[in-house]
């Protein structure tokens, strides 16, 4: 499933989400999560709302900002193909169009095309210096790829823009983490939460800094409120049954590990550490 997003950014781009909130350097990650996505659609709005827009677009075909628009819904029922021609039509008609750029970029991560997402980051970037959405875009990318320098360089840029942002604080948060640099992810994920204490991903990341720092209460406490947002997070789980058990709560820490199993058969946080409670070979923590 698509990791939790923060929204909105923006109305004609794609939200940005986390690239995967494990990234403690003591601890395996549990599985691959996606990349960039627009909001899920859960209600089936988006089909009704690609017949409005291409009503729109009959009538203004030479307009960039209505084939953006529709490209955006396109994505978010998971037709790619179709996005990006659309995003390309924005483009073609406007070769400076930064929102195209930053869509069909994360349209292309989503398709794991990495290479011509970056390339599409920059040019976004070209067009318009100051277009917050392709720092924060570009620089997810560029933690992915362990270009940690590069990364803070755009997230720095993305917060001097758009200095209310919670993706820019939370993925500038997700680097911090990524390496080790735990107390200054902390401080960013609190401004995260400031802005936008509504979505469980932050909650989530901070928490799994709070066990880096041997806080598990408070790491308790975000998980707990990450799952009221999404009781199906199983990485959630995982990670509140690891802050149990390095607490000595193991009861607890059993039930969290089989809460998360039931949801992710295969989150390798959760099996390392029911296993290892119940006399498995210990995977988790390393001296």
């Amino acid at each position: 499933m698509f990791a939790p997003s923060i929204r909105r950014f923006a109305p004609l781009t794609l939200t940005l989400v986390a690239l995967g909130l494990s990234a403690c350097g003591t601890t395996s990650s549990g599985p691959a999560q996606r990349i960039a996505v627009v909001e899920e659609d859960t209600q089936g709005t988006s089909t009704v709302n690609i017949s409005s827009l291409s009503d729109v677009i009959q009538r203004n075909p030479n307009d960039p900002s209505a084939y953006n628009t529709r490209g955006a819904a396109y994505a978010r029922v998971g037709n790619y193909s179709s996005a990006m021609t659309d995003f390309t039509k924005a483009v073609q008609l406007d070769p400076n169009y930064a929102p195209a750029y930053t869509n069909r970029a994360l349209a292309l991560r989503q398709t794991n095309r990495n290479d011509q997402a970056l390339a599409d980051f920059t040019r976004a970037i070209q067009a318009d210096p100051n277009y917050g959405p392709a720092y924060i875009g570009r620089a997810n990318l560029y933690r992915a790829q362990n270009q940690f320098q590069e990364a803070l360089s755009d997230l720095n840029m993305a917060t001097r823009l758009l200095p209310e942002s919670a993706e820019a604080l939370h993925s500038r948060g997700l680097l911090y983490q990524r390496q080790g640099m735990h107390q200054q992810a902390i401080l960013d994920f609190d401004a995260t939460i400031d802005r936008n204490p509504f979505v469980g991903a932050p909650y989530a990341a901070r928490g799994q800094s709070f066990v880096a720092t041997n806080q598990y209460d408070k790491a308790i406490e975000d998980f707990n409120a990450a799952l009221n947002v999404d009781a199906k997070d199983a990485n959630s789980w995982a990670w509140r049954g690891v802050a149990m058990e390095r607490k000595g709560d193991k009861s607890q820490a059993l039930e969290s590990y089989s809460r998360a199993l039931t949801i992710d058969n295969g989150n390798t946080v959760a099996r390392q550490g029911s296993s290892r409670l119940q006399g498995g070979v210990a995977g988790l923590f390393r001296s």
